[in-house]
């Protein structure tokens, strides 16, 4: 039972395999399908006519033979009544002589060889009374006992009947009966048995003739068809691996153009959008390049005067305190910018080396936990300014890949810093997720949030949902672009959600070896829908705008708000329009 149990699930597994194999053949050959459409359709065409042209000529062979059969018993009835009623016979002997030659001259008596039986009525009380004659007794039980009542109410009656052969196949057949006068004997029926086996033989050769001619005939549809749809699907598959070949960059490649019909002007057309496709492409490649090259170049030569003014800046920095309070605030903001300045250019050469494939990985194995608890700790003197709690969910199980531990400490900072912005002093959640083939960190806050559109463009350079939304934390537009190069560089995604009022959360996948390819995340995207949203009445942070206290413009150029109270805040000028309480996500 085993080994017949293991069979049986060998063959299901073979018999699987085949109808898939079929299933994907069908989906995928556009020929196949009109092929086998044609045939179907040709093949039940014919079928149906074949059917009817079948059972119209049986039935009119039929009804031909049986009103001529009809004619010809009547005929042979009324002779043989006429032979009857001229005969003198008075006794037994002479009235069962008289059937006899009777029954025997009706035999050859039709247009064919017919049998004929000479059957006494049923109900007969005749002084004479003799028995039934036949050309053939053992065929005188063809004659049904429903047919001798039929014959016996008056008149010419048929049944068809199946006529045994002599080599075991049946034959159809008519019997017709009637009812005689035989002197002395009363009435008999006269009954004539037709075989139909010449009318069977010319309708068998009939619907062979027309079965053969239908077989040729969907042959000529299926090559026809084959003929037609090879020559509309060829130019088609040539065009889609021309296509192909486009996509994976041979922009050089193109079609053959033969003729001047309706293929041939789809290979120009195609053509025609391929050259000039690749003219586009090489366009934006040298624009691009040129991009690339304006980037890196202006980025390279403003680290010079940056390095002098930054040395400027640090002696007056260094010596603010000897200033007035409008120089020193001054002092003090030309400091700040000159970071977020080399910020900025850090991040262009950054970008313009993941632009020109420069980025270099530089994996080792170390376990990523290690890695957020560092970026943790790098974001945590933010997160207390900021009035925010980060929350660090890690597994027990070591997190072990192969990463570049710089890039995934910096896709880290940034996630942190990002969510730490926006959480509006609310909890920041971390957690780290490991599986056989990945790890994944998600950085979870319950700020303002952002919409789905929003959350498509979230990793576009320079991209801010509000541009009228200051950036309280210096960043420079390119950190979250960084952060996706940087996951891409790894072989992972880098991802995010979001909905307004209900907060964001970013997930970052990292394959735990190089070449694995990701099918999935060991940590959730979208959160738990049942999870409780963060409380309404959560103290505000001590930067929003709207608790800034009202100072009177200072002397100087522009008017300056000073805080000290708040040491997060230090660059707000009052003359800055209030960002928006719900603005959107800067990257």
């Amino acid at each position: 039972m085993p080994r017949l149990t293991a069979w049986r699930r060998l063959g299901r597994a073979r018999a699987g395999r085949r109808v898939r194999g079929l299933t994907r053949r069908w989906r995928s050959s556009l020929q196949l399908r009109v092929l086998v459409s044609t045939l179907t359709i040709g093949l039940a065409a014919l079928a149906l006519i074949g059917v009817y042209v079948g059972e119209r000529t049986s039935a009119g062979l039929f009804d031909a033979r049986r009103t001529q059969l009809l004619a010809e018993s009547a005929r042979s009835t009324q002779q043989a009544q006429d032979v009857f009623a001229a005969s003198a016979a008075d006794t037994f002997s002479e009235v069962a002589l008289l059937l006899k030659d009777v029954t025997a001259a009706q035999r050859n008596g039709g247009s064919g060889e017919r049998d004929v039986f000479m059957l006494r009525a049923p109900g007969q009380t005749a002084s004479i009374g003799v028995g039934a004659t036949a050309t053939d007794p053992s065929l005188v039980d063809l004659v049904s006992r429903e047919l001798k009542q039929a014959v016996s109410q008056g008149g010419q009656q048929w049944q068809s009947v199946a006529i045994p052969a002599a080599d075991g196949h049946v034959e159809p057949g008519i019997v017709v009966g009637q009812d005689v006068d035989v002197p002395m004997a009363g009435t008999y029926q006269m009954f004539f048995l037709y075989s139909l086996q010449a009318e069977q033989d010319r309708l068998d050769f009939l619907l062979g003739t027309l079965a053969f001619a239908a077989a040729a005939l969907v042959l000529l549809l299926g090559g026809m068809a084959w003929l037609v749809t090879r020559r509309t699907v060829h130019p088609v598959r040539r065009a889609a691996h021309v296509a192909e070949r486009l996509a994976d960059g041979h922009l050089s490649e193109r079609m053959i153009v033969r003729g001047q019909d309706e293929m041939a002007t789809l290979a120009r057309s195609f053509n025609e959008m391929a050259g000039s496709l690749q003219d586009q492409i090489h366009r934006m490649e040298e624009l691009s390049t040129l991009q690339r090259r304006f980037v890196s170049d202006v980025s390279h030569e403003l680290r010079t005067p940056l390095t002098t003014i930054r040395m400027a800046g640090e002696v007056i920095h260094g010596a603010r305190d000897d200033f007035e309070p409008a120089v020193k605030r001054s002092a003090e903001l030309l400091a700040t910018q000159l970071d977020r300045f080399e910020d900025l250019l850090a991040d262009l050469l950054e970008i313009s080396r993941f632009d020109a494939g420069a980025a270099v990985l530089d994996a080792e194995g170390m376990d990523v936990r290690d890695i957020v608890l560092q970026a943790v700790d790098n974001a945590t003197p933010l997160a207390e300014r900021r009035g925010s709690w980060l929350q660090v969910d890690l597994p027990e199980v070591r997190a072990d890949a192969d990463v570049d531990p710089r890039r995934v400490e910096r896709v880290l900072r940034n996630l942190l810093v990002n969510g730490v912005e926006h959480a509006d002093g609310s909890t920041v959640e971390v957690r780290v997720g490991v599986d056989a083939t990945a790890v994944a960190v998600t950085v979870r806050d319950h700020g303002v949030g952002m919409t789905q559109d929003e959350a498509l463009h979230v990793f576009d350079r320079f991209w801010r949902a509000d541009p009228a939304r200051a950036r309280t934390t210096g960043g420079t537009g390119l950190g979250l672009a960084i952060s996706l190069e940087d996951a891409h560089l790894h072989g992972g995604t880098l991802e995010a959600w979001g909905r307004p009022g209900r907060g964001a959360n970013f997930r970052l996948t990292l394959p735990r070896r190089a070449g694995i390819r990701l099918d999935g995340s060991p940590l959730p995207l979208v959160p738990d829908p049942e999870a409780p949203l963060p409380a309404a009445d959560v103290p505000r942070r001590s930067t929003d705008p709207t608790a800034l206290p009202e100072l009177p413009p200072m002397t100087g150029e522009i008017a300056i708000v000073n805080n000290p109270t708040d040491p997060a805040r230090t660059d707000v000028r009052v003359d800055d329009p209030a960002p928006a309480a719900g603005a959107g996500r800067v990257s």
